[in-house]
């Protein structure tokens, strides 16, 4: 019986990420792990006799990509409050959001991380902080549904404490109490997170946000992150009303309320983090805090533009991520690349932010943010066998002789086929575990029942 496990792809461009590029190249995966990268065929004697062959002709071989910050279960409210500011959206997707179940969320979590595979996405962090009560196991259902796609899921377990009544923005039905937040993380944590190198489920503690959050909750997470020896995350500084509200509520910026409570580190990372002062980005590099930087959503919800090439030269670890489908609407992980490229530019200009460094941050740069750049994030012998491949032989991509320029600079190319540890996820262009229209369905559903459910 043959090894899925076992993989050959020859003849394509290989852009390893962290060294070489082999225009001409062939990486070789057993038992799920690379086991060679270089220039022209493979060796005859690397190569499994039971392995799977790829002709890479006309091909550009890429790292599997990493998202680093993402919301699954908004892709059943996609489309809605399309002109609000980051708290009016907020503010009305939260009255429909409280009435989330583990049905729902299974279905977002199989449409959403579909979608991403047939982006190019092999790793997926997804935070989720909406746990209402008596709604079923959430965690256990995100697994479950990342499972059967195929990916592997970083599940940042959120939480929110601080309702309206507290001068939160949520209503009070959708938190929970300090201690519930904290007792589901740990059991999240407990159940599901895998530390091994080739993990396909990790968890981390990542309570919601500075305005939906109590100074304890922030602070006892934290204790407890460290306890359990898994990473930190939380949205921060995404927008000017947020560090309005920080300085007026607790006397400084963010940046520095985060550091007051204990979360500046390299167990940590933020999403957005939009308005950061040169100080600001200065203590994050020093701290070895990391950025979730989403584009898309940034500008869908005129937030800003995050300062991507300022906290690159700082040495600032830095992924993308596609942040939630609703404040970013079917946003593929591989077009975030063409974004953060477009966006650094328009800020510092043309050289501002390059195609390669638009690569790097979409693979071993979040594998760093996310902790796994060990194992994930570049095409390196002893990583894990996660690999894109792209078609750059169609029209117009075949005139651009950089491969990787075609890939960034303009729409994103074909994808031909994608692997996690070996396992083939797409293939063809097409799924090969839940089917498209599969997915496809069940996002539909999620997204009835969500709506028939909020206008009871």
């Amino acid at each position: 019986m043959t090894d899925h496990r076992s993989l050959v792809i020859e003849g394509a461009h290989v852009a390893t990420v962290d060294g070489a590029e082999h225009p001409d190249g062939h990486i070789v995966a057993r038992a799920g792990a690379i086991t060679a990268v270089g220039p022209g065929p493979a060796p005859a004697h690397l190569v499994p006799d039971d392995a799977t062959r790829v002709d890479g002709r006309g091909h550009l071989a890429t790292p599997g990509l990493v998202n680093t910050h993402n919301h699954l279960y908004q892709w059943a409210t996609q489309g809605l409050f399309t002109d609000g500011t980051l708290f009016e959206w907020l503010v009305g997707s939260y009255e429909i959001w409280h009435r989330l179940d583990a049905r729902v969320v299974a279905d977002t979590t199989t449409a959403g991380l579909a979608h991403l595979a047939l982006s190019g996405c092999t790793t997926a962090s997804d935070h989720h902080y909406i746990h209402p009560a008596g709604r079923g196991d959430i965690v256990d259902a995100q697994v479950g549904a990342a499972l059967e796609v195929g990916l592997r899921l970083d599940l940042a377990r959120g939480s929110m404490d601080r309702g309206h009544s507290q001068g939160g923005l949520p209503p009070d039905s959708v938190v929970e109490t300090l201690d519930g937040a904290l007792a589901g993380t740990a059991e999240a944590v407990d159940a599901h997170h895998d530390p091994s190198p080739a993990s396909m489920t990790r968890v981390a503690v990542a309570p919601c946000s500075p305005f939906s959050v109590s100074r304890d909750l922030m602070v006892e997470s934290a204790r407890l992150a460290r306890d359990r020896g898994v990473r930190l995350h939380t949205h921060l500084a995404e927008t000017l009303d947020e560090e309005e509200q920080c300085r007026a509520e607790f006397g400084c910026t963010p940046v520095e309320y985060a550091e007051k409570l204990g979360w500046l580190g390299p167990d940590v990372w933020f999403a957005h983090a939009v308005h950061l002062s040169d100080d600001a980005i200065a203590r994050m590099a020093a701290t070895g805090t990391g950025v979730a930087h989403c584009p898309t959503s940034n500008a869908r919800l005129g937030a800003g533009i995050c300062r991507t090439t300022e906290l690159l030269a700082a040495g600032v670890p830095v992924g993308l991520g596609v942040d939630g489908p609703a404040s970013s609407e079917l946003t593929p992980l591989a077009g975030e690349m063409h974004q953060a490229l477009l966006m650094a530019r328009a800020r510092r200009g043309p050289q501002a932010l390059s195609a390669r460094q638009a690569l790097h941050m979409a693979t071993l740069g979040g594998a760093r943010v996310l902790g796994r750049d060990a194992e994930l994030g570049s095409l390196t012998v002893g990583k894990q066998a996660d690999i894109a491949l792209w078609r750059v032989d169609g029209p117009g991509y075949d005139v651009i002789a950089d491969p990787v320029v075609a890939a960034v600079f303009g729409p994103t190319p074909p994808l031909a086929g994608l692997w996690v540890g070996a396992r083939p996820v797409v293939s063809g262009g097409e799924l090969t575990t839940v089917t498209r229209e599969a997915a496809a369905a069940r996002g539909r559903n999620a997204h009835a029942r969500l709506i028939q459910e909020a206008n009871r």
